[in-house]
């Protein structure tokens, strides 16, 4: 993801749909530029779920990496600044990449080499224990954790965490934890309005901290999924000494095994080795090279073409959140040598077009959208077969209950989108040479993919009005209640293998605030309340098929995003790098495991 928030199709009219867009994408028809190296039995995957382990698997070091030496420095090229660095805004993928190398939880995953994930305890001496039939969770904090500083970090740092979410200067991180412990929707911001600045605190029958180890969440309702919740960076330790409010999100404390040396916004970014990070205490994050240097305002196509290139500093490179540029897939993928140094995998994310449901209420004039978007072309220059799918629903193929062929818009039958049907539906509704405030991001795949969809848009007989934003800051903009757009492209995916993890935060009405991921701002009365209902359901296979008949209720009925594509990974790194693999933690590169082999 150029960034996506996070988190993870091949009936035959698909694989016929890919090989017309590898044509394109790659000037080229031969098979041999069509991806199958990361299929739907692939993201079926990572649908799998996940363990919960013990003290002895959560206990540090990590296994070591096979031919992993120390010292020297990875070069990073990327193309926009990390949206946040304060764990409590952080929820886009670029950040969490980061987060990987410089923040630390009470959990995190635990990754096989064959992908397969096991929550293990981060700070806590393992993944949780639970009590009272899940509704209490107790972790204890492991002996050694330090700040960079030096301070040791205690349950008051974990609560001082905590607490701080409930701040209204922090709204673009995850809310689950917030809402478990203190009330649904944005209600739960009521409980401690200015977090814990001017000394008020959630209680002990909230949150309890009885002991400078001890730290227990008293929940009103079963949580079984806390551990994964934790794992996410959002939920990272801001300890409570250092805390600079907003100007945290500019320089943020370390308890990984990096840390921030230098930061010059929108030009680079220095990681250098966090020497009060114990390894002992970290049984999944390796600290083999002595840095990172990052640097950013690289556009995909010039990070491919320096790595690919091998020479010079490019040979310690790699990418962080970037992609092969389509342009240059074929000349990576049909290159023997250039091939063996790519990490390929099939991502959680989807992409729609979300329609702003404050301006657009007509559900005729939201198919008339839906059906005008050709989901093959506006894919090509994401990657085309390399970089995903067409999508036919809002869930993607990673998540349990996804039906394969599911296509009630027929994207997948006419991949090239149904523009006579969009025009008599927009005829219908009376609304022909309606204007349509159109906004996309300033990076240039985004802007290839604008001229596909304003064609498309004004193919169908809309008015399109083209609205350039900055990459950097995409999420905060469209995440703003009162955008002034009409529609605009968003990623999304799952937190961890459930859908309960996509559909509330993305289509619950009583989630709408600004920074929140209800993006087309959805209302509908008959969705908030299943919402409510489905996640009470304790059973995992009984909420699944719940949450799959709600899923096709909010296509069908209501429509509020015309699905685009299911993401596919395809990226690229220099031939001095070590380690490398994708990860289904964070969806791209393993940043925790890197080395140079010379």
């Amino acid at each position: 993801m150029d960034s996506i928030r996070s988190r993870r199709a091949r009936a035959i009219v698909v694989a016929l749909a890919a090989g017309s867009l590898a044509l394109t994408a790659c000037s080229s028809g031969s098979k041999n530029s069509e991806d199958k190296s990361s299929t739907q039995e692939d993201a079926a995957s990572q649908s799998k779920a996940v363990e919960y382990g013990d003290a002895k698997a959560s206990t540090g070091p990590a296994e070591q990496v096979k031919g992993a030496r120390n010292g020297g420095t990875v070069r990073v090229f990327q193309e926009d600044d990390f949206s946040h660095q304060d764990p409590g805004q952080i929820y886009v993928s670029d950040a969490n990449l980061l987060a990987k190398l410089i923040h630390r939880g009470l959990t995190q995953f635990k990754e096989d080499e064959k992908g397969n994930k096991t929550v293990v305890g981060d700070l806590a001496t393992d993944s949780g224990k639970q009590s009272d039939g899940g509704k209490t969770w107790t972790y204890t904090l492991k002996d050694g954790i330090k700040d960079e500083t030096g301070h040791p970090i205690t349950s008051a740092d974990v609560r001082h965490s905590v607490e701080r979410l409930y701040a209204k200067f922090l709204s673009d991180g995850p809310t689950y934890l917030q809402q478990w412990l203190s009330g649904a929707g944005t209600t739960y911001r009521e409980a401690l309005p200015d977090g814990p600045y001017k000394g008020k605190h959630l209680p002990d029958s909230v949150l309890e901290t009885p002991d400078d180890k001890t730290v227990t969440f008293h929940f009103k309702e079963p949580q079984p999924d806390l551990p994964q919740a934790l794992t996410m960076p959002g939920y990272s330790i801001v300890p409570e000494k250092t805390d600079t409010k907003e100007k945290y999100d500019t320089k943020p404390v370390s308890l990984g095994p990096y840390k921030i040396a230098d930061f010059k916004a929108g030009k680079s970014m220095k990681l250098v080795k966090n020497t009060n990070w114990d390894a002992k205490t970290d049984s999944v994050r390796h600290q083999y090279v002595g840095g990172f240097n990052i640097t950013l305002n690289h556009s995909r196509a010039d990070q491919t073409k320096r790595i690919l290139a091998d020479r010079g500093e490019a040979k310690n490179a790699v990418q962080f959140s970037g992609s092969v540029d389509s342009t240059q897939v074929k000349a990576v993928v049909q290159d023997p040598a250039a091939s063996k140094r790519t990490i390929r995998g099939y991502q959680p994310y989807v992409w729609q077009l979300n329609m702003n449901m404050d301006r657009i209420k007509d559900k005729r004039i939201r198919d008339a959208i839906t059906y005008a978007m050709p989901n093959a072309q506006v894919l090509r220059p994401d990657g085309g077969t390399y970089g995903g799918e067409p999508a036919g629903g809002l869930l993607a193929p990673t998540l349990p209950g996804y039906v394969k062929g599911y296509d009630p818009y027929g994207k997948l039958k006419k991949p090239n989108g149904d523009p006579e049907k969009a025009k008599a539906l927009l005829k219908k509704a009376g609304k022909e040479g309606m204007k349509l405030v159109y906004a996309y991001a300033n990076v240039p795949h985004r802007q290839k993919q604008s001229v596909i969809i304003e064609n498309a848009l004004e193919k169908a007989g809309f008015d399109v009005q083209k609205k350039e934003i900055d990459n950097a800051t995409w999420y905060e903009q469209v995440g703003k209640v009162k955008n002034n757009l009409d529609v605009y492209m968003t990623g999304w995916g799952q937190d961890w293998p459930s859908a309960g993890t996509v559909v509330p935060p993305s289509y619950d009405g009583t989630q709408i605030q600004d920074g929140a991921a209800n993006y087309s701002h959805i209302n509908d009365k008959h969705v908030n309340a299943e919402i409510a209902r489905i996640v009470k359901i304790a059973d995992p296979a009984e909420a699944t098929k719940e949450w799959t008949e709600l899923h096709q209720y909010i296509v069908e009925k209501v429509n509020p995003a015309a699905p685009l594509y299911y993401t596919k990974q395809l990226q690229i790194y220099g031939s001095n790098i070590g380690g490398a693999r994708y990860s289904t933690v964070t969806n791209y590169i393993d940043v925790t495991r890197l080395f140079l082999k010379k």
